[in-house]
């Protein structure tokens, strides 16, 4: 990649790794449901307004729709609202690295569910670490799955899942003609749109104390800058940079969110978060294959002695 992407690609995990920090801050305020619908309501507008100054045309007709509303659903509303859900018992870090699993669901189900994730030797492998990590994480959460910590990692490994299943979901939009800024925009206003009902019935909004000053800007910074900023450049690295090198951006996340949870929210991580953390991203370097093949290279060229 050259140097523009990859400040670009840092500049994507910092976006998406701040979702984290975030969270924690307008969590302290509000509850799940509204956190989640203010931000991809927020976001809907700004992606419309974006789109508008492109020339972008608005998605319609039914079969893009529904399409649409499904990807929706997968990308922002599950997602969101478990990782949300599960950051009320896990720090931001470690909240993190298990999003970082969800290349491990990607190739998993990928391989059961579609012709074209045929399962390698590297890959699985790579699954097997990769989860192994999972499974130290989980631990570290507390005693046993069951407990507070425990359920709150298994929520975000809930959200993990979710975004795997909604990248495969997502191929169908290329043969619709979408633009990827299109179906951005389609996908955070249907999130919207199905979750603000959701929000109005159970976390009756008007009922609650206005935020704060630090939960009405992370929420901005959720919706802004983790969201419609966020998509806009993820959409940029795809066309430049390509999807191989953008799966980097898995490894760089859980460094930014560690960082501003120690900085901002005063997290600490455990060793079993640092152990977990470890077998993760060697899961997904095995999956990546770029750097296993790397070293096969430089030992072939390497003369006999």
């Amino acid at each position: 990649m050259t140097s523009a992407e990859w400040i670009m690609l840092i500049a994507l995990a910092a976006m998406w790794g701040g979702s984290f920090l975030f969270n924690g801050v307008a969590m302290r305020d509000l509850p799940v449901l509204t956190v989640v619908t203010a931000r991809v309501g927020l976001a809907a507008i700004v992606l419309a307004m974006i789109s508008k100054a492109c020339g972008q045309p608005f998605p319609r007709g039914r079969v893009a729709w529904t399409s649409l509303v499904a990807m929706g659903l997968l990308n922002n509303v599950l997602p969101f609202v478990l990782i949300v859900a599960g950051q009320r018992d896990v720090g931001a870090g470690a909240a993190s690295i298990l999003n970082a699993a969800t290349p491990l669901f990607t190739v998993l189900v990928g391989s059961l569910l579609t012709d074209e994730g045929r399962m390698t030797a590297g890959k699985a492998a790579g699954v097997v670490i990769g989860f192994g990590g999972v499974a130290v994480m989980i631990g570290a959460g507390g005693p046993h799955p069951a407990s507070s910590g425990g359920v709150g990692s298994l929520l975000c490994l809930g959200g993990a899942l979710s975004y795997a299943v909604a990248g495969l979901y997502g191929r169908r939009f290329g043969p619709m003609g979408l633009s990827p800024l299109a179906v951005a925009t389609g996908q955070v206003t249907a999130s919207a749109l199905s979750l603000l009902p959701l929000a109005l019935a159970i976390d009756r909004p008007w009922t609650l104390a206005p935020p704060g000053p630090a939960a009405a800007s992370a929420l901005a910074g959720l919706a802004i800058v983790s969201t419609a900023f966020a998509y806009v450049l993820y959409f940029r690295i795809l066309a430049t940079a390509g999807a191989t090198n953008l799966l980097l951006v898995t490894f760089l996340i859980p460094i930014c969110a560690i960082l501003f949870g120690i900085a901002f929210l005063g997290e600490r991580l455990m060793p079993q978060h640092v152990c977990g953390m470890a077998l993760i991203g060697c899961g997904l370097a095995a999956i990546d294959g770029r750097v296993v093949g790397r070293l096969r290279r430089r030992r072939a060229e390497r003369p006999d002695p």
